[in-house]
């Protein structure tokens, strides 16, 4: 079954359309047409990339909520590719429950890796620990007990 691979596909470049938007506020359709001809549609989970894209520009402000107690600054202050990185890990913990947190964190890491900054990863799994204690907060501290155990 490839369906992960799919999603992680749809992952990395919603983070790249999700740049793009915070640079031009275009609409969201619009980034998705611009992305298009660099996506191989037959391995990309494109409903997923579309849902991304779409649902994070509707529900940025709950997001940019979410992620302010968890950051050391202003959230136009984080770089960038990060700050994507962040609004989609973020919209998975609040909308998509069936994914565990640990995949969100993980993937938003990996996604830090490829296109942050050198130390991007570390400052990205930070605040996703700080932001998934509470959106996450049974599924979270269940996962800790357990490594404490």
């Amino acid at each position: 079954m490839s369906k992960p691979s799919q999603r992680h596909k749809a992952r990395r470049y919603a983070v790249q359309a999700l740049y793009h938007w915070q640079l031009t506020h275009d609409e969201p359709q619009e980034v998705i047409d611009f992305m298009l001809p660099d996506i191989n549609t037959n391995k990309t989970d494109m409903a997923y990339f579309e849902e991304l894209i779409t649902e994070i520009t509707v529900h940025q402000q709950t997001i940019d909520a979410a992620l302010a107690s968890a950051l050391d600054r202003d959230l136009e202050s984080v770089d960038p590719v990060e700050r994507a990185i962040l609004r989609m890990a973020v919209y998975e913990l609040q909308h998509h429950p069936e994914i565990p947190y640990r995949v969100i964190m993980n993937e938003a890491i990996e996604q830090a890796k490829t296109f942050g900054a050198e130390e991007g990863h570390k400052y990205i799994n930070g605040v996703l620990h700080k932001v998934s204690a509470v959106i996450r907060e049974i599924e979270f501290n269940h996962h800790q007990s357990g490594k404490s155990s």
